[in-house]
């Protein structure tokens, strides 16, 4: 079955608003292991305005889950990462300021500066994924700077699903089928939420991994935590081909 890995930045982001440790993120993150998250994920950005430096190192001892860390290859952000050496860091292209990640790398012009990188994550034991999108020329480029894995960026498939989601999830389902020709392992991510998930997660073959964040949090407001995760697991084993 597909790992559920829960993107906890938005319960930093409220914590963050009033000051004080309310919700207490590590916490939060323990409860979503205990509620059956198969994974943690965090995007710490220079700002700090979600999810803190100090939080990365406060949540390595405690999870017992895989520790995904999202994040630009920064100096600092990958000295973080070696100090705390998850079990997964996803490399993102977006500058300090952005907003939210609404882009993957061209790993072609970025070739270099990644293949350093990757090989210095790689040589600490670290599992490497480049957040990506399905343009099969950059992954084979991927391939090729040695990551273990890419994630695809499902922002475009979120938009036209209600739409169509037979050709929304058509180019994630063949961008599925190269990593896999390239010996890569298949991560998803951005905008996958209650109603697409179970669809995506049944027609995108290979797919090992999905990190969600800001649906599954705003979802929790409403169904609570608990139950929300269970909501999620239950798309990724309930699998619609439909």
């Amino acid at each position: 079955m597909v790992r559920l890995s829960v993107n906890i930045n938005k319960i930093a982001t409220l914590r963050n608003a009033r000051g004080g440790n309310i919700p207490d993120v590590i916490k939060a993150a323990q409860d979503c292991e205990r509620f059956g998250a198969e994974g943690i994920t965090v995007h710490p950005r220079p700002d700090e305005r979600h999810i803190r430096y100090r939080d990365v190192l406060d949540l390595k001892p405690v999870l017992t889950t895989e520790f995904n860390i999202e994040g630009y290859p920064s100096r600092s952000f990958l000295d973080l990462v070696s100090k705390v050496k998850p079990a997964q860091v996803t490399l993102v292209p977006d500058p300090p300021d952005a907003l939210t990640s609404n882009a993957g790398w061209d790993t072609i012009k970025h070739h270099d500066l990644l293949k350093e990188v990757v090989r210095e994550l790689k040589d600490q034991g670290i599992r490497t994924s480049l957040f990506i999108e399905t343009d099969p020329e950059m992954i084979r480029a991927a391939a090729r700077v040695g990551t273990d894995r890419v994630e695809l960026y499902t922002e475009p498939y979120a938009v036209q699903y209600p739409e169509d989601k037979v050709a929304a999830v058509k180019p994630f389902a063949e961008a599925a089928e190269v990593a896999h020709e390239v010996g890569l392992g298949l991560n998803a991510g951005h905008d996958l939420n209650l109603d697409n998930l179970a669809f995506f997660a049944g027609n995108v073959p290979h797919l090992q991994e999905v990190s969600i964040g800001h649906a599954l949090i705003a979802d929790a407001l409403y169904f609570g935590l608990q139950n929300t995760i269970q909501l999620y697991l239950r798309c990724l084993k309930e699998e619609d081909r439909s």
